[in-house]
């Protein structure tokens, strides 16, 4: 079985993580890591000549920081990573439509706050728009 964990350094995604490797017991576990190029018009300073790549350059390795941590914490289970640019929900349930993925397993959300509200619940669409299954850890 080839699962898919999505993570963005959130207590639900390495809660997700754990909760993987230690139920499903796993052929392979996907880690997936999206960059939102919303996030970085958030702020005064992507008017800055330079900022987008700056900030893009950022984010991988910050996710490379994040692959190596799961890693970590899967010890000997067979792992993958990819890393996609787009918005969080669609860019998952792409990424699961164009590979073989038997299941996924995800952070109840990611995100808190004003962010939670405006941009809505990744892991309500996911479930919505999935064509297999997806199990929600808290």
């Amino acid at each position: 079985m080839k699962v898919l964990v999505p993570i963005d350094g959130s207590a639900q995604s390495e809660r997700a993580v754990e909760y993987a490797a230690e139920n499903l017991n796993p052929d392979q576990i996907v880690l997936l890591h999206i960059i939102d190029p919303v996030e970085a018009g958030y702020s005064a300073a992507a008017t800055m000549p330079g900022y987008s790549e700056e900030w893009y350059e950022n984010r991988k390795e910050e996710a490379q920081s994040l692959f190596a941590e799961a890693e970590e914490q899967l010890g000997s289970v067979d792992t993958e990573t990819a890393m996609e640019v787009g918005r969080p929900a669609r860019t998952i349930v792409t990424y699961i439509e164009d590979n073989d993925i038997d299941h996924v397993i995800m952070g109840s959300h990611g995100r808190s706050g004003m962010t939670r509200i405006l941009l809505g619940s990744v892991a309500e669409s996911v479930v919505r728009r999935s064509p297999i299954p997806v199990t929600i850890v808290r």
